[in-house]
């Protein structure tokens, strides 16, 4: 079963422009495949694929997210009744107290996403999703995670039952719920003010700088640098060791589409919207992500890393 994460217009403009399935994927140099789970909202584009689908389909970028203000809303509905039906049926199978329970005993034993997903040997991506109670789990896949946790399955089993029985997976439950709300409406999709950004604050735990991307300080003018850009935000250092570098006030600013390369700063999701700063090391083909403890990272297909274009005084 694949859950809904991106409900869009893509097929609807798709046909009013006369093109078909395979010419856009052959634009976009996507499998056929790729561009049904994204037409169904089972897969998503970046945001510099979706410039490039709006551009090839002659529509404003907007014209492509499902939302209450500018799609038909029979449009609108229709979307809202799969969700609420993949909703359902996750409820159903457990899916949701499944997830919780596997991320409260990762928290547990101090372990990341990245650590648990590479372990189980699966992506980042599919992990994550099962975790967040959206997809099924087969006993392979649940037997990988169970060695990847050090658990046995068995036990893995009963220690999620009797979390659930403590209340212990209620609140994980609406904290990923809010998630997969949030994640289920495109950025974009909402009538915000594209004139600002978010800014969030940096964080240091000795060795490295890490950000939470969850809360946002405040909003300010987005700079000319990211005027054309649809995503794209700030962070502050405050309290870390920058501040012996950088005035107090100083602000690095993000572009999520931005192409990396040696030298560049940057910010590497270990979590789901959580980032640690890292500098980019190496060649196009083997780039890494060192942190500042000079710790290497790898960066796979599967990795979330956002590029730092400017740092403003």
């Amino acid at each position: 079963m694949e859950e809904i994460i991106f409900p869009n217009q893509i097929r609807t403009y798709r046909k009013k422009h006369g093109c078909t399935m395979q010419e856009l994927a052959d634009e976009l140099e996507m499998s056929l495949s790729a561009i049904s789970k994204i037409e169904k909202g089972y897969r998503r584009l970046d945001q510099e694929q979706l410039m490039h689908v709006a551009a090839f389909l002659n529509c404003h970028l907007q014209d492509l997210f499902v939302n209450e203000l500018n799609s038909n809303p029979e449009v609108v509905q229709a979307w809202k009744k799969e969700q609420e039906r993949r909703s359902k049926i996750n409820v159903n199978g457990g899916l949701k107290t499944l997830g919780a329970g596997l991320r409260q005993i990762r928290n547990e034993k101090d372990l990341t996403l990245i650590e648990v997903a590479k372990d189980a040997g699966m992506t980042l991506s599919v992990y994550h999703r099962i975790e967040m109670g959206q997809r099924e789990v087969s006993d392979k896949e649940f037997n990988g995670i169970a060695k990847a946790l050090s658990v046995p399955v068995a036990s893995l089993k009963e220690m999620i039952k009797k979390l659930d029985e403590r209340g212990v997976l209620n609140e994980i439950i609406q904290k990923n719920d809010a998630k997969y709300r949030s994640l289920a409406t495109p950025k974009g999709s909402t009538n915000s003010d594209s004139s600002k950004i978010f800014v969030y604050d940096a964080a240091e735990d000795g060795k490295n700088v890490y950000v939470d991307i969850t809360e946002p300080t405040e909003k300010i003018a987005k700079p000319y640098y990211l005027q054309n850009k649809v995503a794209g935000y700030a962070v502050r250092f405050k309290n870390t060791h920058f501040d012996t570098l950088l005035p107090s006030n100083a602000l690095m600013f993000v572009d999520p589409s931005a192409e990396l390369k040696d030298g560049d700063m940057a910010l590497y999701y270990k979590e789901y919207k959580k980032a640690v700063l890292v500098k980019i090391e190496g060649h196009k083909a083997s780039l890494k992500a060192v942190l500042s403890s000079g710790k290497s990272l790898k960066i796979g297909e599967d990795t979330k890393i956002h590029k730092i274009i400017v740092i403003s005084l």
